[in-house]
């Protein structure tokens, strides 16, 4: 009996087997990028993603500025160029940072701050060079508050949020190292074979682009950045900068002082953001300047700034050497308080601002806290800022606290005001001042209506008007003991949105005129005329005549009348309307 061929059961699926796998192929891609997202990476390869992931993401405004210039085909052809040459220029840089410990918190400071540069470059049109950079940096907390509000936050986290939540949970794979610094070197000798090799082969196209549009040349983020702080921290080590040359030698008074004549007392205004075009004495359509008009001023209607900003301008304006010869300068310099109080008169510097930028380093002053304690500072002051009326609180105090001798041979009291620093420009003027309404209240000016930004800054001129008068009838009140005499004059312009370009601080080879073109003023007393021999029909005469922050120098010195090497009367504005024979 043959017995039937055993055949063996077939295995059975599990139940529900084909279910599991459908479940799982349709997750399978989420696994795939959770574990690509989480996989281990080198510090190389991690470089290069942040490198890649900062080029397309943080320079937003150099893609936009280069399709507004070229936006066809070949435009687009040159964006790939340059964020080829970007990319690796940025590779390059970080390569310095690819190893495998420590180094975690320093690419999210990385992409953090390139996230923080390209908001400030997205919502004010400003570039982070080393003046700028320097100009953050000596800004006080309460100027920099108002810098941080409106999308700060929302910029911020479109660049960085991803890179740093990816980098929080990342391993980085560790090597030798030998092995390290030979990969990090490949990777160095890469990205910098790329970026020369792309300069050279579109140099033909980028070079003449540039040269054409300069201020490409401060938009690569976090490039431009990444070399404007490495200057900055190297400044202070340079040659001959802590050197301080002197200038004040052979100062003397000149012969009015010998005459019996009243000593001089020269209030000299420095102005902040003040641009020339918004001023009514200057044809503004507005009028913005009643009370100055009133006291029958004169403005000198073509002024030219030395720099863009605050620190560029303020020691250039007080220099001996003019916007030229200051930036060719190795080290300190004094400068003319330095030479009138060498002459033997007294000098005060008021701050209502961040600091003098050194201009005042050797001479007596006062500083914006001095004025929150002064009476009658209640309602001037708050919150660490005064608006800059209370400047004037005091003033006869702190005159009589000088040295006596010197105050018999005159005074130059300098006013550093806050006068229409934005991008609060509200803050600038009090509520019973402001005159053209609704007003932009926010910081973020590029989000504001342009009518209501222009309100807050003519409110904030209005209100220099009104604190200018309000210092020239003080000065009438001084005339039975000195010579009186005011001279204003504004550290740099503003940029209003024209070419949605916002604040100021723009290299000065391609700012606009408006950060550029300067108001000055000048109130001049019977007494000072007459001590003088000066011809207010010459000088008003003189009022359209292109001047500069290079003339500010000799001209103080003329008008209070020292002698010094330094002064040069063809910059000295009232030299050409001293009557002659009288001098």
């Amino acid at each position: 009996m043959h017995s039937l061929p055993v055949r063996s059961a077939a295995p059975r699926s599990a139940p529900g087997a084909p279910a599991e796998r459908l479940r799982r192929d349709r997750f399978a891609p989420g696994r795939r990028l959770r574990r690509t997202w989480s996989a281990s990476r080198s510090p190389q390869a991690i470089v290069f993603a942040l490198a890649a992931w900062m080029t397309l993401a943080a320079n937003l405004t150099l893609w936009r500025d280069l399709l507004r210039i070229d936006a066809s085909a070949r435009g687009l052809l040159v964006v790939m160029a340059v964020a080829a040459i970007v990319c690796a220029s940025t590779v390059a840089v970080l390569s310095l940072t690819a190893w495998s410990r420590w180094m975690k918190p320093v690419w999210m400071a990385v992409v953090l701050a390139a996230a923080v540069a390209q908001h400030f470059m997205l919502a004010y049109g400003i570039v982070l060079d080393t003046t700028m950079l320097a100009n953050a940096a000596a800004t006080n907390p309460a100027e920099a508050a108002d810098l941080l509000g409106g999308t700060l936050l929302g910029n911020v986290a479109l660049v960085a949020a991803l890179p740093i939540a990816w980098l929080w949970q990342l391993r980085v794979g560790r090597a030798s190292a030998a092995i390290a610094a030979l990969h990090t070197l490949r990777l160095l000798g890469l990205s910098l074979v790329v970026a020369v090799g792309g300069v050279l082969a579109t140099y033909s196209v980028l070079a003449p682009l540039v040269r054409n549009h300069m201020e490409l040349r401060y938009l690569p983020n976090p490039l431009v950045p990444f070399v404007s702080a490495g200057k900055l921290a190297l400044k202070p080590f340079a040659k001959g900068s802590q050197r301080l040359v002197p200038i004040s030698a052979g100062a003397a008074l000149g012969p009015t002082h010998a005459a019996g004549a009243k000593p001089p007392l020269l209030v000299l205004v420095v102005g902040e953001t003040a641009r020339a075009d918004h001023f009514g004495l200057n044809g503004y359509a507005r009028e913005t300047t009643p009370e100055l008009r009133a006291k029958g001023v004169l403005s000198f209607t073509n002024v030219w700034s030395c720099g863009t900003s605050t620190l560029a301008s303020l020691p250039c304006m007080f220099s001996s050497l003019g916007k030229t010869g200051f930036a060719k300068s190795e080290g300190a310099h004094e400068n003319l308080l330095d030479v009138v109080r060498a002459a033997g008169m007294a000098v005060l510097w008021i701050d209502n601002q961040a600091g003098c930028k050194g201009v005042c380093d050797r001479v007596p002053t006062a500083s914006s806290a001095d004025l929150a304690r002064a009476p009658g500072a209640e309602g001037l002051c708050s919150g660490g800022e005064c608006l800059d009326e209370a400047l004037l609180l005091g003033l006869d105090q702190r005159i009589a606290a000088l040295p006596a001798e010197q105050r018999r041979r005159g005074v130059l009291l300098v006013m550093h005001q806050m006068g229409s620093h934005g991008p609060a420009y509200t803050k600038r003027s009090p509520p019973s001042r402001k005159r053209f309404l609704p007003e932009c209240t926010g910081a973020a000016l590029g989000d504001c209506d342009h009518d209501g930004l222009i309100n807050a800054y003519d409110n904030s001129i209005a209100y220099t008007d009104h604190v200018l008068a309000a210092t020239v009838s003080w000065l009438q009140a001084q005339a039975g003991s000195f010579a009186p005499a005011l001279l204003y004059v504004s550290d740099h312009g503003e940029s209003l949105g024209e070419y949605g370009i916002f604040l100021h601080g723009v290299p000065y080879a391609f700012a606009p005129d408006a950060q550029k073109r300067v108001p000055m003023i000048a109130w001049l007393g019977d007494d000072l005329l007459a001590r003088d021999h000066l011809d207010a029909a010459c000088l008003r005469g003189r009022r359209d005549e292109r001047l500069s922050h290079d003339n500010l120098y000799h001209s103080v010195l003329g008008l209070v009348d020292v002698a010094t090497p330094t002064y040069d009367a063809r910059l000295d504005v009232w030299s050409r309307c001293r009557k002659r024979g009288e001098a």
